[in-house]
C-alpha cells in the first residue's frame, strides 16, 4: 500500500513524475514516456502551461476543430470548438451550412448584468439592519474606489447593491445582493475582490452604528463569492425561414419535417429525462467554443442548468414554432464570458482562436457562443427525427474503433470505404476488422 506524502507540491516536476509512475502506475517506464509525449520541446510555452495550475506533470490535450460558414448577423464566422466526442464540429458545420442560404443566424445580447453576493447572519430588527445598509450605500463605493477606478472608466462597475431577507429560508441569514457591469471581462477577481471589500467594510461599521445594540453589531460575514447563475446575462440567437424551405432532403416532407422539429422541442419542454440530453447536445457546441476561447466552461454549465430550471421544473433550452407558415428555432441561456483577462489572454490557442473570430467583444462572443448551441440543437434534433442518431454519429467514430484495434492506415481507407454503404456497430467493425486481417 502507497503512503502518504508530505510536502508533494515542493517537489520538482521530475521528482512528482517520479512518484507518481513508481507509485500509481504498472510500467514506470512507459508511464513517463507516455507523459513526456505530451510535453512541449518549446521550455517557455510549457513553462507557461505548467503555471497554469499546481502539481503539473504534463499536458492534456484535446482536438481543435473548426466549424466554418456561420452566418451571424449578417457577418461570415469561422467557429473554433475544442471538443473530444465525435461528430459534433460536423454536426455544427452541417447546421451553419443549412442556415447559409436561408438568411442566417440573428442573435442579440438581452443583458450583460453579473451577480455577486455577500452571505451573512445577523440577529435583529429586520428594519434597523436595512436602514444601517440604505446608510452605507456611499461608504460601500467609496471603500472599493481603488478596485473599481479601471473598470468604472471603461464604462463598467458596480451598478447595485441591496439587501435582502433570507430568514424564511434559513433562520437570520441575509445577504448583500450586488450586480456588477464588466464590460469584455468575465470579472470574476473583480466582483470577488468588491465583494470582500463590502464585508469589510460591513463588519466595520456595523460594530460603530449607534442605532444597534450589542447583539446586531455582531454581523457574522459567512463568505462573499459572485454568483455562476446570471438571469440576467442573456443572449439569443434565433433562425427562422419559410416552412417550405426547409426542403434539404427531397426524401422529407418540410410540412412533416417541421411538425416533427416542433413536436420534438415540445417533448423537451415536458419530459425532464429528455430536456437533460437536450440541453447537453446544446452544451456539445457551446462548451466546445467556451473551452477553445479559453472561457471557465464549467461556470457556464451550472448557469446554464440552473436557468433551464427557472420555471421550477427542468426544460429545454430552445424553442421551436411555426406560424404563419414560417418556422422558428430559437435559444436564450446566460452566458457571463470574457475576450480579456484570464486564459484569454494567457493561452496562445485562446488568443488565437479570438483572433480567428475576427477578435470580438464580450457581447460579440456571447452571441457566437449562443448560436453554436443552437446549431448543435438544430443538427441533433434534424437527425432524431430523420435519420436517427446513430447513423451520422457512428459514422463519424467510426477511426475511434479503428485506431482502437490498432488498424493500419491501408486497413481504415478499406474499412472506410466499407462502411460508406454499411451500418457502423462496435460488432460490425471488429467483425469487417478481422475479415480484412484473415484475408490477409
Amino acid at each position: 500500500m502507497t503512503s502518504p506524502i508530505e510536502g508533494f507540491s515542493k517537489l520538482t516536476k521530475a521528482e512528482k513524475i517520479e512518484w507518481i509512475t513508481s507509485n500509481y502506475t504498472n510500467n514506470s517506464t512507459a508511464s513517463k514516456q507516455t507523459l513526456a509525449q505530451y510535453c512541449n520541446s518549446d521550455v517557455i510555452l510549457q513553462k507557461l502551461h505548467d503555471e497554469f495550475i499546481e502539481n503539473t506533470i504534463t499536458n492534456y490535450y484535446l482536438p481543435l476543430g473548426v466549424a466554418p460558414n456561420f452566418l451571424i448577423n449578417n457577418k461570415l464566422y469561422a467557429i473554433p470548438m475544442a471538443i473530444e466526442e465525435s461528430s459534433v464540429v460536423a454536426a455544427a458545420s452541417k447546421a451553419a451550412k443549412f442556415w447559409l442560404s436561408r438568411g442566417g443566424f440573428k442573435a442579440s445580447v438581452i443583458g450583460t448584468e453579473k451577480i455577486g453576493q455577500v452571505h451573512f447572519m445577523y440577529e435583529g430588527d429586520v428594519k434597523k439592519l436595512q436602514g444601517f445598509i440604505d446608510s452605507l450605500q456611499p461608504r460601500f463605493r467609496k471603500d472599493t474606489a481603488n478596485i473599481t477606478a479601471n473598470m468604472e472608466k471603461r464604462g463598467g462597475g458596480i451598478t447595485g447593491i441591496e439587501l435582502r431577507n433570507k430568514t424564511a429560508a434559513l433562520k437570520n441569514y441575509y445577504q448583500l445582493h450586488c450586480t456588477f457591469e464588466t464590460l469584455d471581462a468575465m470579472g470574476a477577481n473583480f466582483i470577488n475582490s468588491c465583494l470582500e471589500q463590502f464585508a469589510n467594510t460591513l463588519k466595520e461599521q456595523a460594530v460603530r452604528y449607534e442605532s444597534f445594540s450589542d447583539t446586531e453589531k455582531r454581523i457574522e460575514v459567512v463568505m462573499s463569492i459572485l454568483s455562476n447563475y446570471v438571469p440576467n446575462c442573456i443572449v439569443r440567437a434565433e433562425v427562422e425561414c419559410p416552412v417550405a424551405s426547409l426542403n434539404d432532403d427531397p426524401s422529407v416532407d418540410p410540412n412533416v419535417f417541421a411538425e416533427k422539429m416542433v413536436r420534438a422541442v415540445a417533448i423537451a419542454k415536458a419530459e425532464p429525462f429528455r430536456a437533460v440530453t437536450h440541453n447537453k447536445g446544446i452544451m456539445n457546441g457551446i462548451d466546445a467554443v467556451v473551452l477553445a476561447t479559453g472561457n471557465d466552461f464549467r461556470a457556464i454549465e451550472a448557469g446554464v442548468h440552473a436557468y433551464a430550471s427557472k420555471d421550477g421544473k427542468y426544460s429545454s433550452l430552445t424553442h421551436a414554432e411555426v406560424t404563419n407558415g414560417i418556422f422558428k428555432f430559437w435559444i436564450e441561456l446566460p452566458l457571463a464570458l470574457g475576450t480579456v483577462g484570464g486564459l484569454t489572454s494567457l493561452h496562445p490557442l485562446a488568443k488565437l482562436t479570438l483572433e480567428i473570430l475576427q477578435k470580438p467583444t464580450a457581447v460579440e462572443l456571447m452571441q457566437i457562443v449562443a448560436v453554436a448551441g443552437l446549431a448543435q440543437n438544430f443538427a441533433a434534433v434534424r437527425s432524431l427525427v430523420t435519420t436517427g442518431i446513430q447513423q451520422g454519429h457512428m459514422k463519424m467514430h467510426l477511426l475511434n474503433i479503428l485506431n482502437q484495434l490498432n488498424a493500419t492506415e491501408a486497413e481504415k481507407k478499406v474499412l472506410v470505404n466499407h462502411f460508406k454503404t454499411n451500418t457502423v456497430t462496435h460488432s460490425a467493425v471488429v467483425a469487417a476488422f478481422e475479415q480484412l486481417q484473415n484475408a490477409k
